[in-house]
């Protein structure tokens, strides 16, 4: 079992607890359900490209940073310049929580992505309900027909989709119309290992029409500029701006030298 496979079954637990206690009519009542949302892979297009995540921990690098106010986080990374804002939402694995949501959107106004396993309708419900303007989702713990459905989904509700992928295999499943955004991870779920290489190899398999966007492992502008060239108008980064002690200052730092 990868970490991956086990924090799937944890999610399917964790929802169906919560489906007990809220209904999906209650989070349709929720105050920010009927906010118009903002669409991050128009922002992605249109400015630095870089979204800036709030990330407290993580499976393969255990504490990151627990001592941030997330509406600091948030703030410093909008007065940087960030497209947007990743915000993890896992609590067993990252230390996040719908909270992180709501304190992100109540402190900024640019596009937030709810970051999480998404497993279930019901979750992108939550993302509406709790501010989001995006969602993710994972092709390596889903079908195309899951892809498909949550995406269309989540286009009703007026969301952004962003899909990530690792491989070939999953990058097929995940071009479907009501995604915008083709994310390519690269991390390798297996080992670990880090990098961009995949995202140069992936790259030529994504049509013009998604925004094209590389995850993981940017830790700097140098591997920033040598994306470009290949389409990628996306730019995910977590640890690097979260290890620090102000990552609004330290995302300023790095955008302005985009």
């Amino acid at each position: 079992m990868t970490i991956l496979d086990k924090i799937i079954a944890d999610k399917h637990k964790e929802v169906a607890l919560k489906k007990q206690l809220i209904s999906t009519s209650q989070l349709e009542q929720y105050p920010l359900f009927d906010r118009a949302t903002s669409s991050l892979a128009n922002a992605l297009r249109q400015g630095s490209g870089i979204i800036a995540e709030h990330k407290r921990r993580s499976p393969s690098k255990s504490v990151i940073n627990h001592s941030l106010s997330v509406q600091d986080v948030a703030q410093g990374y909008e007065n940087a310049g960030a497209s947007g804002m990743s915000v993890l939402t896992d609590g067993k694995y990252f230390g996040g929580s719908l909270d992180d949501l709501i304190l992100a959107r109540a402190s900024t106004q640019f596009p937030l992505l709810r970051k999480e396993f998404i497993v279930d309708e019901y979750q992108i419900l939550e993302a509406k309900a709790h501010g989001a303007d995006a969602i993710l989702l994972i092709a390596a713990s889903l079908t195309k027909e899951e892809i498909v459905s949550f995406s269309a989904f989540a286009k009703a509700l007026h969301l952004d989709v962003l899909c990530e992928s690792h491989n070939k295999e999953e990058l097929l499943k995940s071009i479907v119309p009501t995604v915008d955004m083709l994310g390519i991870n690269n991390r390798n779920l297996k080992t670990f290992d880090v990098s961009i290489q995949t995202s140069k190899d992936l790259v030529t398999l994504i049509p013009d029409d998604f925004v094209k966007v590389s995850e993981s492992g940017i830790s700097s502008v140098n591997a920033i500029k040598e994306l470009q060239p290949y389409g990628f108008e996306g730019f995910l980064i977590g640890e690097n701006f979260m290890k620090t002690d102000n990552p609004g200052a330290s995302a300023t730092t790095f955008i302005n030298q985009l």
